[in-house]
Order: structure tokens, then C-alpha cells, then sequence
């Protein structure tokens, strides 16, 4: 359950001048971090974990700009969870494929239907397949020394048809926590929905 907010980072496009720039010349996965405008999601990690002051009852929920491998490393070593919405095809395994390519493996393991709205307002169904499964992910290529690989579970929702008036749904998520019934799946869905 949503109890209030727990922790604000504010920064200025000032401060981070010219980044937009530099990812043209540098691949942004082999900076660090704490030199790029994405730290914020780990102090705000960090700092709502720390106020909360129950790790393992937390799970930090968020959309693709938050999918930031060392925010997973973070969780891990404080000990919260969470679940996030992957916008990232990492190298999986032992770095000679991808998540995709192993969800491309994984047989629909039911449906689920949702509610959604189309870009008219109007009300519409969404029958949703579901894929999930536990998966050793890497860190970036740049950054494999300093982070370790973590196994963690992918869910991926994706819409039967094309949708009239709206685009289709594909969600890819990816968690730290259990995921091993259709049950399980659903409820990480409902949440990050």
C-alpha cells in the first residue's frame, strides 16, 4: 500500500550541461553512476528504505527511467526489493545472449485481463499473455568489475491483437522477488499497473 512519499531528490538540467552531448561520443553505461543525472534514483532508494526503517517489507516500484543496474545492486545490498519496468535487453546467462532471447523460450503461462483506457477515454479490455522466468542478468559490459550478476525474475505481459485507438501493451518487468505461480505474476502486474 502507497503511504506517502519518502524521499525527494531535486536537481537542475544545469548541473548535468552537456550530457545529452556526450552520450554521442561515449557509451553512458561506462559512467559512473555518481557523475550522471540517475544517481538520484539510488539516493532516493537509499533514503526511503532507510526512513521506512524495514528493508525486506519494501518494494520500490518504478517505470524504464529506472532501470538502472546499480539501483538492483543497491536493493540487493541494503536488502529491499523491487520492481521495475525494463526498457534494457541485458546480456543474460553467461553474456552470449539476452533476457529476450530467453523469454523468447518461455511458453505463455496464462492471461490475464486489465482495464484500460483508449486515447478517446473510452473504456477497453486488455487480454494480456504472461511469460515469467528467473534469470541470470549482467551488469553492463563497462561496468562488470564493479558489479556482480544477479539472478532475477522477468515478467513479461504482452497484449493478444492490436488495440484500436491506443497502443498495445508490452510490458517487460523485472524483480528481485519470487515469482513462481501465474498467481505471482499477476499480482506484480496489478502493482505495477
Amino acid at each position: 500500500m502507497p503511504l506517502g512519499l519518502t524521499a525527494a531528490k531535486f536537481w537542475t538540467r544545469k548541473k548535468f550541461k552537456g550530457t545529452l552531448a556526450l552520450k554521442k561520443k561515449i557509451n553512458p553505461t561506462r559512467i559512473p553512476i555518481e557523475k550522471t543525472k540517475s544517481i538520484r534514483w539510488l539516493d532516493n532508494l537509499k533514503q526511503s528504505t532507510q526512513l521506512l526503517d524495514h528493508p525486506g517489507r519494501c518494494i520500490h516500484i518504478g517505470d524504464r527511467e529506472s532501470d538502472i543496474y546499480e539501483l538492483f545492486c543497491a536493493a540487493q545490498e541494503i536488502g529491499t526489493h523491487f520492481l521495475i519496468r525494463t526498457c534494457v535487453d541485458r546480456l543474460a546467462g553467461h553474456g552470449d545472449h539476452t533476457i529476450a532471447d530467453e523469454m523468447d523460450e518461455v511458453v505463455v503461462k496464462g492471461l490475464h485481463r486489465v482495464e484500460v483506457r483508449d486515447s478517446n477515454g473510452d473504456r477497453d479490455q486488455a487480454v494480456l499473455e504472461i511469460r515469467y522466468r528467473k534469470i541470470r542478468v549482467l551488469p553492463p559490459i563497462g561496468k562488470q568489475k564493479r558489479y556482480p550478476a544477479l539472478t532475477l525474475t522477468v515478467i513479461h505481459a504482452e497484449e493478444r491483437g492490436t488495440p484500436k485507438n491506443r497502443k498495445k501493451i508490452d510490458w517487460k518487468l523485472i524483480t528481485d522477488l519470487p515469482v513462481g505461480s501465474r498467481t505471482d505474476a499477476i499480482e506484480k502486474l496489478e502493482w505495477y499497473a
